[in-house]
This record gives structure tokens, sequence and C-alpha cells, in this order.
């Protein structure tokens, strides 16, 4: 991921000025990185070690949507509709 893309990401899911970690900013840089692993697993099958992150990536992503259901309903809500998650 370049820098660039990077601060659009964060600019765009940050909830005030200067946030970088807030749960949602987390979900989708996740997101964007489990996307990226995704279709490089489509042309390489094989690549079980890439595969383990991706994984580790996605439990990652799913506890930190856990944490924003329980904490605050519509922002777990609306960061699902923006990312186009399931669930």
């Amino acid at each position: 991921m370049e820098r660039l893309e990077k601060q659009t990401i964060i600019t765009t899911y940050a909830t005030h000025e200067g946030d970088t970690g807030s749960p949602e900013v987390q979900i989708a840089l996740l997101t964007d990185r489990i996307n990226h692993l995704t279709d490089h697993l489509k042309f390489h099958k094989k690549d079980h070690h890439s595969r383990r992150g991706l994984l580790k990536m996605v439990g990652a992503r799913r506890g930190l949507l856990n944490y924003l259901m329980k904490k605050d309903i519509q922002r777990y809500r609306d960061i699902v509709e923006k990312l186009e998650l399931r669930k």
C-alpha cells in the first residue's frame, strides 16, 4: 500500500482531525490490505504463507468489528455499509 493511498483511506474514515487509530480507520486499512492479498491469492493459489497472514488479518478485522458493534451499533452499521462488508 502506498503512502498516498493510505493517507486517503485515513482521511476518508477518520472520525475527527488527526484520527489514525479509531476502529473505523483500522478496519478500513485492514479491508484494503485484505482485498489486495485476496487478489494476490487468486493468482498464486499455493502461497500458503500469505494465506495464513490473510486469515490473521480477517480475524483482527472481525475483532475490531465486534468491538465496534458492542461499543456503538450505529458506527458499526455505517462502516459495514461504507466498506460493503457482509453481515
